[in-house]
């Protein structure tokens, strides 16, 4: 028998059919022995619907106020799927992230999760009961509902699994497992049996979707056994999915590159004419992150004139925002020519701890994307990636020329 912490998203709870489906999935794993931890999403739209509404009374709600109403969606799933389990006649009780104390900090809309109390949890799990749980949300140490940002259920699973010391944690979402790039750009991107940590913390943060960054972070911090399936293949016949697992692992795949990873969500600022002294960067982006807002990958290009040029992307729901802070700033903590920003780049990488023992990945990368005639604007670079950011139109073209020059749709030998 096996403690087990399984998250489901919200395409695989987005009706009433598919809730059963997954009841029933979980009830396999019941009669298996297991004890069983479910989290679950919104129903699939249901999240942006209730935004939505918020956005239609207010330009920018209260974020107090929108986690109240975002969090509303899990709550609906966790009773449905209660509902549906005790209809088989299985014991199910569900949580809410508050009922559970999921203890986060206060910042509403991004919070972090402090501690987790399983004590709840664990009496009825040993007293027989599925004990489901609603993702994306906790509370803070007053009380208040927070949410953990988009696709925070992914770190709830994570961070109860870690909690619970469960044997290990499945994350089931409509695909069955993590592919070297998104199948529906290229065909022929091949399911990993296997990927590191480090390599797939590297493609939730240059945008795969299929798992979230902080649900990463907790499993390699915690050494969280996890693993990616489809929700919508018969358990009882499914394949193994992907398992998430360490370097350390020496019969994993040892491929040079392991996938290529891309991100829509981008946008480009560029502070122009600003002083090339000590502390600028600081003076700029500084009231950047006071504002609460992420900055990713950064150049600064030196002039002869005293003066410098310093670029910066930031996510495309917060360009606006960060457009308006530097704006304010503007005088005050920098001076600067002009802010100009483009809205219409995205980022390109590729991803492989083979890196690290093979020369001229860059270079390749460089010449494939120089050969179709993509431009590169900006260049990032770590032990396992290579990050490139291009003009929007030549997402999809660099993403299949790039898995073709990898051969990443052959198997290693």
């Amino acid at each position: 028998m096996a403690l087990i912490v399984q998250k489901y998203g919200g395409t695989s709870v987005g009706t009433i059919d598919r809730i059963k489906n997954v009841a029933r999935r979980v009830a396999h794993y019941h009669a298996q022995g297991h004890q069983l931890v479910i989290v679950v999403s919104a129903m699939s739209g249901e999240t942006n619907r209730l935004l939505g509404l918020a956005k239609e009374i207010s330009a920018q709600p209260d974020p107090r106020e929108l986690d109240v109403v975002a969090a509303t969606g899990e709550q609906v799933t966790i009773g449905l799927l209660a509902i549906a389990l005790q209809e088989m006649g299985l014991p199910a009780k569900s949580f809410t992230g508050g009922q559970v104390r999921i203890l986060t900090d206060n910042a509403y809309t991004k919070a972090r999760i402090l501690e987790i109390d399983e004590g709840a949890m664990r009496r009825d799990l040993d007293a027989g009961t599925i004990v489901i749980v609603a993702g994306f949300q906790g509370e803070d140490a007053e009380g208040n509902i927070t949410t953990l940002g988009r696709g925070g259920s992914d770190t709830s699973g994570v961070a109860l699994a870690a909690a619970l010391h469960a044997d290990e944690c499945q994350i089931y979402t409509d695909v069955d497992g993590v592919y070297t790039t998104d199948p529906r750009i290229v065909p022929e991107a091949r399911r990993l049996d296997t990927v590191t940590f480090e390599e797939m913390l590297e493609m939730a943060s240059l945008g795969s979707k299929v798992l979230q960054i902080r649900s990463v972070e907790f499993a390699g911090k915690y050494k969280v056994k996890l693993r990616v399936l489809s929700s919508f293949e018969d358990p009882a016949s499914s394949g193994p999915g992907t398992l998430i697992t360490f370097e350390e692992d020496h019969t994993m795949e040892e491929a040079i590159i392991s996938g290529i990873a891309f991100n829509r969500d981008e946008a480009k600022i560029s502070v122009m004419g600003v002083p090339d002294k000590p502390g600028i960067a600081y003076s700029i982006l500084g009231p950047v992150a006071a504002a609460n807002l992420d900055v990713d990958m950064i150049v600064q290009n030196i002039g002869a004139s005293g003066h410098t040029d310093f670029s910066f992307t930031v996510n495309r729901s917060e360009y606006l925002k960060t457009l308006d802070v530097l704006a304010g700033e503007r005088g005050k903590s920098f001076t600067a020519r002009e802010i100009i920003g483009d809205n219409k780049i995205c980022k390109v990488s590729v991803i492989g701890i083979g890196m690290r023992s093979h020369v001229g990945i860059a270079s390749k990368m460089f010449k494939t994307l120089a050969d179709e005639g993509i431009n590169i604007q900006m260049i990032s670079t770590s032990e396992i990636k290579i990050s490139v950011v291009i003009d929007e139109k030549y997402l999809e073209l660099a993403v299949r020329i790039l898995h073709k020059a990898f051969e990443l749709e052959k198997a290693p030998a």
